[in-house]
C-alpha cells in the first residue's frame, strides 16, 4: 500500500476522483497506485506530483531502484495497466504464469544472463505476477505450443509441479491457456513469440522478445501484423477445456 500517496490526498484535499480526472486516467488507476504499489506512467507520476504538490521521488521513492532491466521497463508499465494481455509462446511458458522452479531454470539456461543477476531478474519476473491476483486482473490468454510443455525444464520435478500449476491457474475465470497440438505443421507461431496489451483507454501495444532483449510495438502495420499472427496461432490451438484436458495427462507423465 502506497502511505506517501495516500497521506498526499488527505493533505491536499484530493480525492481518488479528483486527482484521476487531472492526471489523466479513470479512478480505478489510481486505485491501484494506492493499494498494490503500483509504479505509474513517468508522465502520470509526474502530473500527479504536480497535481499533490510533492516531489516525485517522496510518493514513488522506489522508481530508482528498480530491479528490472532498463530495456523492458516500457513493457512492464503497458502489462500493469493492460484490461487485456494475449501471449503466444514457442520455447517457454509465459512469465506469468510459471513456477519459481522454472522460472529458475529458464534464466540460468541463458548464457547472456549472468549467474548473479538470475536471482534479480527471477525476483522480477514472480513479482510481475501480481496483475493476475489483483482484484481487477487483466483478462489473460496463453497459446503454448505443446513443444513448452514436453520439455523437461528443470526436470521431472520441475514440470510435473509447472503443469499442476498452469491447472490452478486455469481455474481463474480470467486465464485461458490454449496448446498447438503438435500435430498441426507450420503455422504463424514458428516465426517466434510476441505479446499483445491492450490498455485501459483501449490502445493496443506488442512485445516481441529476443535473445538480447524485447522490442515494444505500437505502430499500426505492427499491431495489425501480430493481430493476425495471434488470429493463425489462436485457431491452430485446441480449446481452453480441450487445453485442460491434455495438461492433466501430461501431469501424469512427469510425475
Amino acid at each position: 500500500m502506497n502511505d506517501a500517496l495516500r497521506a498526499a490526498l488527505s493533505e491536499t484535499g484530493h480525492t481518488i476522483e479528483s486527482l484521476a480526472e487531472r492526471v489523466g486516467v479513470d479512478r480505478k488507476t489510481v486505485g491501484r497506485w494506492l493499494n498494490h504499489d503500483h509504479i505509474p506512467h513517468p508522465r502520470h507520476r509526474e502530473a500527479a506530483a504536480g497535481a499533490l504538490r510533492r516531489p516525485i521521488g517522496d510518493i514513488w521513492p522506489d522508481t530508482s531502484r528498480r530491479r528490472e532491466p532498463v530495456w523492458f521497463r516500457p513493457w512492464q508499465e503497458i502489462e500493469r495497466d493492460a484490461i487485456s494481455l494475449r501471449s503466444y509462446q514457442s520455447v517457454v511458458l509465459p512469465g506469468l504464469l510459471q513456477t519459481e522452479a522454472y522460472a529458475r531454470a529458464v534464466l540460468a539456461g541463458a548464457d547472456v544472463i549472468a549467474r548473479g543477476d538470475i536471482e534479480r531478474h527471477l525476483a522480477t519476473r514472480l513479482a510481475r505476477q501480481s496483475i493476475l491476483m489483483r482484484d481487477d486482473p487483466p483478462h489473460f490468454t496463453a497459446v503454448v505450443d505443446e513443444a513448452v510443455l514436453r520439455r523437461p525444464v528443470g526436470g521431472r520435478a520441475t514440470m510435473g509441479a509447472q503443469v499442476k500449476a498452469l491447472l490452478v491457474a486455469c481455474e481463474a475465470p480470467h486465464v485461458r491457456v490454449h496448446i498447438v497440438p503438435s500435430s498441426v505443421g507450420a503455422y504463424a507461431g514458428l516465426n517466434g513469440p510476441f505479446v499483445i496489451a491492450v490498455g485501459p483507454e483501449h490502445q493496443t501495444a506488442g512485445y516481441l522478445d529476443n535473445q538480447l532483449q524485447g522490442q515494444v510495438v505500437t505502430g499500426v502495420q505492427d499491431i495489425a501484423a501480430i493481430l493476425a499472427a495471434w488470429e493463425n496461432v489462436r485457431g491452430e490451438a485446441l480449446s481452453h477445456w480441450q487445453s485442460v484436458d491434455l495438461l492433466t495427462e501430461m501431469a501424469k507423465t512427469w510425475n
